[in-house]
């Protein structure tokens, strides 16, 4: 007889994700590192009550606003190079909603994140119940389907019995490479609460490790074939390789055979930035370095990367019309875009195949002195945007570059470096030089303002030993500062610079490019009485950090030295100019400009579009 045990599926819950483990350096540790929770009358009495019950083996941390605390477990997914992760879990209502957001960013980044909002009765007797969103034509929605399309898998729970299989397959995959991503559990209140008999073998331990699928035998020797007929190759180093943590391989790979590369954000610190082969970022934010190689490429390995329109220059960069792409990924979604030779495996094991089929062979000399020469052209540049103002320029404020030249000289390239939307994101793409994998952590697929401070807490706590430093805009601070409170609660110190342009300053720029009046995006063009005068810094005092204004670059410098000594997080202001940006490097990005405008800003930036789309290779 199977032998059981009497739990609520909370319980049962709660003791599953306790028991699931990995391995990570040589050490058996858990899977879930913890659980995120603001409680509600959807969640605290079931999902609460069973949660206090294993606090010791899954601690559960309480933030201050949903959206945030599934930001930090995201970023510790990120940061823990997909091994671990966290849940998080809200009441029924408004605390589920504020999630939804978080979860298409997890979605978007194929990041594992399980979430465990709480749902309407499965009885429906008290209907409706607080928070409850009705639908007059259907009696089975709730405001969780707003999961649904950006949930790698959903499920709601309406029997206790119910969390067996959807746990199973919750795991499946939450720890596999390919389908990544976020799952929805929308736990019913009254089910939460429910006792079942569960078999004790639901509770066993079970270890997982990461999947590393092979290539097939054909796609291999297309791929090889295709690569060794290459005059001018190219590597795009995505997302992939830092999950797949095959950076050592990657090395290897293009040392031997002489092939630059180049990254996208979620690629960045794939190779250390000063490696002679790595042209850094490719693109819209890219370098000259890296896009010029990319124009005339005739085969590009595009390794663990989806390819998407910052990293294509919406489909107008790539203008060699005999190039091939071979998509090596471990989904074969992604490995088919761009008409690309599939090979579908892990990049690690992937890279490892190429090279092996590829012994013998050497890119051009010339294409590969070429790369290093326009990379040291570059690197020229690039340093006189970060480095320090010159004294009789009279600037009256600094530049984001240099703000990063800053704090790249303070912080070195040690730390690790966490932004997401707005103007950084171009600026620190182009411009930072990264070291270890995992060092540069961007949150760009889906270009989320008020990732960063939440973000950096849950990098922190996936990496306590480092000097986190969170890069982030007025505009995105005013989002989402709760966290700074939280980390301070939990004793996890991060950096945060602050970069004050009074406004979004990134869309401006953008708006002015486009030929639009400057309008409703800096704080000065809006509709308003007074103009808002806010003190950052003692803001975030006020939630219990350290903060000082610095009035200049040097300025900065100090501060953030005096940041690494101190023993709590940190924020350090500093007011940038909204319309400067590094002309260096970047390629042209697809933004739709009316054909119709009484403007004749308007219609000269739609003439200048309409002749950049010839550019784009539409289907190619």
């Amino acid at each position: 007889m199977t032998k059981t045990i009497r739990l609520t599926m909370a319980q049962a819950l709660t003791r599953f994700l306790s028991n699931q483990m990995t391995i990570v350096d040589g050490k058996k540790v858990p899977v879930f590192a913890g659980v995120w929770a603001i409680f509600g009358h959807g969640n605290v009495a079931g999902l609460g009550e069973a949660l206090y019950q294993v606090r010791e083996e899954l601690p559960t941390y309480r933030g201050h606003n949903e959206q945030a605390m599934a930001h930090a477990a995201i970023s510790f997914a990120k940061a823990s190079f997909r091994r671990r992760m966290m849940a998080v879990t809200s009441s029924v209502g408004p605390g589920a909603t504020n999630m939804v957001t978080a979860a298409a960013l997890a979605h978007v980044n194929r990041l594992p994140l399980l979430l465990l909002p709480g749902d309407v009765f499965a009885n429906r007797v008290p209907d409706p119940v607080l928070q409850q969103v009705e639908s007059f034509g259907d009696g089975t929605v709730s405001a969780n389907d707003c999961f649904r399309p950006v949930s790698r898998y959903f499920d709601r729970i309406t029997r206790p019995e119910q969390i067996i299989p959807a746990l199973a397959r919750a795991m499946a995959v939450l720890t596999d490479p390919a389908e990544c991503g976020p799952v929805t559990l929308a736990l019913c209140q009254d089910v939460q609460a429910e006792a079942y008999d569960y078999p004790e073998s639901f509770f066993e331990e079970r270890v997982w490790t990461q999947r590393r699928p092979r290539p097939d035998r054909d796609e291999l020797a297309a791929a090889i074939a295709a690569l060794k007929s290459a005059k001018k190759p190219l590597v795009i180093a995505g997302g992939g390789v830092i999950y797949s943590q095959a950076s050592k391989e990657l090395a290897e790979f293009v040392e031997a055979a002489g092939i630059p590369v180049c990254e996208t954000q979620g690629g960045k610190s794939s190779l250390p930035d000063m490696h002679p082969l790595n042209m850094a970022a490719i693109g819209v934010t890219g370098t000259s370095a890296a896009n010029r190689l990319a124009q005339e490429a005739d085969v590009i390995v595009a390794v663990g990367t989806r390819l998407q329109d910052f990293t294509t220059g919406s489909w107008a960069l790539f203008q060699n019309s005999e190039k091939t792409f071979i998509g090596l990924n471990v989904q074969p979604f992604d490995a088919t875009k761009h008409r690309a030779l599939p090979l579908v495996a892990d990049a690690k094991e992937g890279l490892l195949e190429l090279a092996a089929g590829l012994q013998g062979y050497k890119a051009p000399a010339s294409w590969t002195d070429n790369a290093k020469s326009g990379k040291a052209e570059w690197q020229r540049a690039a340093a006189k945007v970060t480095g320090l103002p010159n004294p009789l320029a009279n600037a009256a404020l600094p530049s984001d570059a240099q703000v990063i030249g800053a704090v790249q000289r303070a912080m070195g390239s040690e730390a690790t470096v966490l932004h997401a939307a707005g103007g950084l994101p171009g600026e620190m793409h182009k411009l930072w030089q990264a070291g270890a994998p995992g060092s540069y952590h961007a949150e760009y697929g889906f270009s989320c303002m008020g990732y960063e401070i939440a973000g950096g807490l849950g990098a922190k706590m996936a990496k306590p030993n480092d000097e986190v430093v969170v890069m982030i805009g007025d505009g995105s601070y005013l989002m989402l500062n709760s966290e700074i409170a939280t980390s301070v609660m939990l004793g996890q110190k991060i950096n945060i610079v602050l970069l004050d342009n009074r406004g979004y300053g990134c869309i401006n720029r953008l708006q002015m490019e486009t030929g639009g009046a400057n309008f409703n995006n800096l704080l000065k063009d809006t509709k308003h009485e007074v103009l808002p005068d806010i003190d950052f810094a003692a803001h975030a005092r006020s939630l219990g950090a350290i903060s000082e204004k610095v009035a200049s670059i040097a300025e900065l410098e100090s501060a953030l030295a005096r940041a690494k000594q101190n023993d709590r997080t940190t924020v350090v202001v500093i007011d940038t100019d909204p319309l400067i940006s590094t002309e260096e490097g970047g390629t042209w990005w697809d933004v739709a400009v009316p054909e119709v405008s009484a403007r004749p800003e308007v219609n000269a930036a739609r003439k200048d579009y309409e002749e950049k789309l010839r550019l784009q290779r539409v289907g190619d």
